[in-house]
């Protein structure tokens, strides 16, 4: 009998971009590449990290601010216009609250420098552990 191994991953996205990908039940990352989303999984856990509020502007957001599970298989492109074909997958997102990264990240164990925590995130697709993703969910006041 074959076992299901789902993986849990942080994505990282300005804040209006997410709401957008939210919005539309999609994914999309490191600024439309399909290789982070070909290595998920249906099933998979994604958090959204934002880091700004929005992408052109320096306003600081530093929060997880969504969550959610792949649907279905297909890594899709989706034409934006003006020659942008980013790559997307169909994201399941669940009811959540934003949470602030800074009270949480001496509980996160996938940050192990924590003097240099933002170093994950500059990746914009990582796996991390399960106990980190239900920690962060709960933070989320994610209700199983």
């Amino acid at each position: 009998m074959k076992t299901i191994n789902h993986k849990y991953w942080i994505l990282v996205a300005s804040y209006n971009h997410v709401l957008n990908g939210v919005k539309a039940g999609i994914a999309q990352v490191c600024h439309g590449k399909a290789a982070p989303l070909r290595r998920m999984s249906l099933g998979d856990g994604i958090i959204y990290y934002s880091p700004k509020m929005e992408f052109d502007l320096d306003h600081p957001c530093q929060q997880f601010t969504a969550i959610g599970f792949v649907e279905g298989d297909e890594v899709f492109p989706y034409d934006m216009g003006n020659g942008f074909i980013p790559y997307r997958r169909k994201i399941r997102y669940i009811e959540s609250t934003p949470v602030a990264i800074k009270p949480l990240i001496s509980s996160l164990e996938f940050i192990t420098d924590k003097t240099k925590w933002g170093y994950h995130f500059r990746f914009g697709a990582f796996e991390i552990m399960e106990k980190d993703f239900c920690f962060i969910a709960g933070q989320m006041n994610v209700n199983w």
